[in-house]
């Protein structure tokens, strides 16, 4: 949702995600609908900052969350014409016949370790990996490591450069359920690319 509300705000530039965190009331429930509604906060000349709010199909609140955006350094990258006509659509678009990290080519490689394939699906207008897929393989790398049957509670993210090559490996450290987790990209030399932390609820 604030992904949407930022290609809106900055178009036709392409928005860059600077930081990123959601924190859930209690442990989602296994099915039903979830809806999303952004807003503005704050729109600067230099950085966007937004916030949503998560409730259920009967409109109870199930998480808070909120982030920032920048255009991409570059003036010259623009978004295209048929993104700028689906952050404006209402349309849901198809349900997922697989588990997301399954088709987002994300897979836990060991207790801690998750890793985000490079796919032309998982790559933004920059060509760069999409943000929200390197959060999903913080999730995944603090999840492989916490108790079975754990949940993501929190989650907070800072972005210090694009993942552009990859593939993104997350590592996660975890402590009484408190993950410190690093994302590094993998084909550019292991550079850093994202921190965040993580708390779980206990399965």
């Amino acid at each position: 949702a604030t992904g949407y509300l930022a290609v809106d705000l900055l178009a036709p530039r392409v928005p860059v995600t600077l930081e990123l965190d959601a924190h859930l009331f209690q442990p989602l429930p296994g099915a039903g609908a979830v809806h999303a509604v952004a807003r503005t906060l704050k729109a600067g000349r230099a950085v966007s900052v937004l916030t949503v709010d998560f409730t259920d199909g009967s409109g109870e609140p199930l998480a808070v969350g909120s982030a920032s955006f920048m255009a991409a350094p570059d003036p010259g990258l623009t978004m295209p014409a048929e993104a700028l006509r689906q952050a404006a659509s209402e349309d849901p678009g198809e349900r997922l016949t697989v588990p997301f990290a399954r088709r987002a080519l994300c897979e836990r490689r060991e207790p801690g370790v998750a890793i985000l394939h490079r796919s032309d699906e998982g790559m933004n207008a920059s060509q760069t990996v999409n943000g929200g897929l390197v959060a999903l393989a913080v999730e995944e790398a603090a999840l492989s490591a916490a108790r079975p049957g754990a949940s993501v509670a929190s989650l907070a993210m800072r972005y210090l450069r694009p993942v552009r090559l990859g593939p993104a490996v997350a590592t996660a450290a975890v402590i009484a359920g408190l993950a410190r987790v690093e994302v590094r990209d993998a084909g550019s030399e292991d550079r850093l690319a994202v921190v965040a932390t993580t708390r779980t609820f206990d399965g």
